[in-house]
Order: C-alpha cells, then structure tokens, then sequence
C-alpha cells in the first residue's frame, strides 16, 4: 500500500523585463520527499500538441516535473487501484513542481506545441531501465482527453 501520493507543489515564480527566474529543487525540511538524492536530470520534448508520453512505472524511483516551455497534462495512478488517479495540469506560466513517487504509472500529454519537460531523478539511467514497467497510454481508457469547462 502506497503512504505516500503524487502531489503538485506551488513555486514562486520571479520575474523582471530581463525573463523569469524558477527554482523548482532547494534544501528542504527532513520529511520532505524532495530530500532525495537527485543522480539525474534531463528534459523531454514534445514538438506537438497532442503528444503522449506514458504510461511507465517504478518500482524504486522518484521523478520530479517541472514545465519549462508550453503546457502539459501529467497523471499518475496506481496500477492496482486505477480509479485512484491523480492529475496535474501545468504550464511555463504556471509555477508547479509535480512529484511523482515509486510505484505509480505517469505519463503526461503536450497541451501545447513546443512543451518541455524538464525531469529530476533519483536514478540513474541503468537503475531506470532495470526498474521501468511500461503501459499502453490507453490501458486505463482515455485519460488524456481535456475537458472544457
């Protein structure tokens, strides 16, 4: 049974005529779970609206998202319990951290062109791979669907 869950973290974002400042990893308290080591970071590019990357699993490693450029919808869930799902949506103009524990399915679909994500690990790329279950993006039905409001 997972404790812990995927959450979304507020970041101030600094601004001036010159562009923008956005720290998304500093020292934290203890029991933060942005403690961890981080062995890796790394940015992912989706040239299209519409593009899905997802679904995969860990068994031991954390990601930490954050949205440099463009926009995103990112979900998590727990493979035994799909109904139990979380979703984030964030942007570049958005300041969020979205952290993502071991043990839960993530993937995340481009809402605009151009979207960057820029990702920190607390693997490294050969613990990734040894530990990295994938999923079928539409395993669970669509959940990638933006819905107006």
């Amino acid at each position: 049974m997972n404790k812990l869950k995927p959450s979304s973290k507020t970041i101030e974002i600094s601004s001036d005529d010159r562009g923008v400042f956005v720290p998304f990893m500093q020292e934290s308290k203890p029991t933060d779970s942005s403690k961890l080591p981080i062995k890796r970071v790394y940015y992912v590019y989706n040239y299209a609206k519409g593009t899905i990357r997802g679904f995969h699993f860990h068994k031991k490693e954390w990601k930490y998202f954050i949205v440099a450029n463009g926009a995103a919808k990112i979900i998590a869930l727990d493979p035994d319990k799909p109904t139990e799902k979380f979703t984030f949506v964030s942007s570049s103009r958005k300041g969020n951290l979205i952290i993502i524990p071991p043990r839960f399915a993530n993937g995340w679909i481009s809402l605009e062109d151009n979207t960057i994500l820029i990702c920190c690990s607390t693997s490294t790329i050969e613990e990734s791979i040894k530990d990295d279950i994938r999923f079928d993006p539409y395993k669970w039905g669509d959940l990638w669907k933006v819905k107006g409001r």
